[in-house]
Formats: structure tokens, C-alpha cells, sequence
């Protein structure tokens, strides 16, 4: 994306002092969150996922150490362009992870800029925070990996209960979900493990606007081996065309939105 021109925004009355930690940003994103997304990247994550294209983000001081104010600066040019285009999505890593400083810069966010925000986590941590601090986000876009509790134990290294949990608790709050679901042959792909899922999340009601299955691939291999690290699933197959449409269509007969 292209950075239009500047907008002279007026700093308000916020804490923008914080220091946090960012693995990387991207301008110009279009999937994550409606329209086009400036998105941090928080380093940082207390997931051990299997299939984790990211595994550089797991160490929280690996990232680059900014402040909040200057966070702003990075969106700061394309904030005009934003406002009308999209908005500011923070992803990771894990974000909860930084809950103090995520929280500020969403604030900061609101105040100085008015964009549309989106929180993507999987819940884990949401105990950390008040229920006041989900008001400057607009969106969340919730990752629950699979629905069976000793499968998402084995594949994320953490219980499930605390994602479902989040989840009742977005649902009383009345904040909108979009729900995240990656698609793996030979461990998420089960017909009676995502029907089970899909009834969870159709009970969540009409704050959930869609759900997003996300075919996995192979593009984080490297990362692993760079890292040293062990990857467990170098022969695991990408899924096919038939396999996502299925799953998807598994969702929808929910009566949910699905892509």
C-alpha cells in the first residue's frame, strides 16, 4: 500500500509511553480484519502449535523494542487512507501476551486516529483484562483450533478451556467475532471434531459474523529448520480444494457465514 499524505493528527490525552515488543508490521493487508489492515505482528507467544508458520514470534524479546507513540508513528501515514479503507489490526505472536501496551496502543489508536480496530488471539490470556479494555477494539478475530481437548492440548501445548471460555465472554459483552479455523489433514479435519465446533460457535449467536477456514501450508518450514527446531509435520499434505470446501460447508450448515 502506498502511504498517502500525512494527516496533521493531534496528539490526545493518552499514555503513550508504554514499551512493547513488535516481531514486524505489514500495510496493505487483506486478510486480516474487513478491508485493507495496517497489522502489528507482537512478538511473543505461550502456544507451541504444530503447524505455526510463525515460530520466530514464540520469544517475546526476539522483537524490536518500540513505545506506544512510536507504534502510532508507523500507522500514522496511512491513517487518512485507513479511516475510509479499513483499519489497524494487532496479531502476533499473541498479543494478550503484551496486554498492557496492546491496550494503550489500541487507545491511542481511537483517540488520535478514530480507525477501526481488530484484536486476533486465540483467548488464552483474557483473564489478564478488564472487561473495559475490549472497548477500543472493534473486532476479534478469535483462532480456536480444534474442538476436542486432548487433540488441542497435543497440537497447541495449551488447554482449550480458557479459548471457550473467551469466547462466552465476547458473547456477553456483545463484541463481534470473526472465528479462525485452521484446516489440517490428519489432525482438524475430522467431520464429528468440526461439527462439534461448529455447534459451539452457532450457540455464540449473532456476534459471530463469520467463520474462516484457513487452509495450512508449508510456507513456515524453514523457519523451523533455521531455528533448529523440530518440524512434526514436514509430510502432512496441504488440503485440497474438495477437503476445505467440505469443512467449510460443515460450518454453514450451521447457518453461518463461512469463507
Amino acid at each position: 500500500m502506498t502511504p498517502p499524505i500525512a494527516a496533521d493528527y493531534t496528539a490526545q490525552a493518552v499514555s503513550t509511553d508504554t514499551l512493547g515488543y513488535l516481531h514486524s508490521t505489514e500495510s496493505g493487508a487483506g486478510v486480516d480484519g474487513p478491508g485493507m489492515r495496517f497489522v502489528f505482528f507482537t512478538s511473543g507467544c505461550q502456544f507451541r502449535c504444530l503447524y505455526c508458520h510463525n515460530p520466530d514470534t514464540w520469544k517475546l524479546h526476539n522483537g524490536r523494542q518500540v513505545t506506544v507513540e512510536q507504534a502510532l508513528s508507523e500507522v500514522a501515514p496511512y491513517a487518512r487512507f485507513l479511516k475510509f479503507a479499513g483499519g489497524v489490526t494487532i496479531s502476533g505472536g499473541e498479543p494478550l501476551m503484551q496486554h498492557e501496551f496492546v491496550g494503550e496502543l489500541f487507545h491511542a489508536i481511537k483517540q488520535r486516529f478514530g480507525l477501526h480496530t481488530a484484536l486476533d488471539t486465540q483467548g488464552f490470556l483474557h483473564e489478564r483484562v478488564s472487561d473495559e479494555w475490549f472497548g477500543d477494539v472493534d473486532l476479534v478475530m478469535l483462532d480456536i483450533k480444534h474442538s476436542d481437548p486432548d487433540k488441542y492440548q497435543a497440537l497447541t501445548g495449551q488447554p482449550l478451556q480458557p479459548t471457550l471460555d473467551f469466547a462466552q465472554r465476547l458473547k456477553r459483552l456483545g463484541k463481534k467475532m470473526w472465528i479462525r479455523y485452521v484446516l489440517v489433514p490428519g489432525l482438524t479435519d475430522g467431520d464429528a471434531d468440526i461439527e462439534r465446533l461448529a455447534d459451539f460457535i452457532a450457540g455464540l449467536g449473532d456476534v459471530v459474523e463469520r467463520v474462516e477456514v484457513l487452509p495450512f501450508h508449508q510456507l513456515g518450514k524453514d523457519k523451523w529448520a533455521q531455528l533448529g527446531m523440530e518440524y512434526q509435520l514436514d509430510d502432512t499434505p496441504i488440503p485440497t480444494a474438495e477437503q476445505a470446501a467440505h469443512a467449510r460447508e460443515l460450518f454453514a450448515s450451521r447457518g453461518m457465514k463461512v469463507t
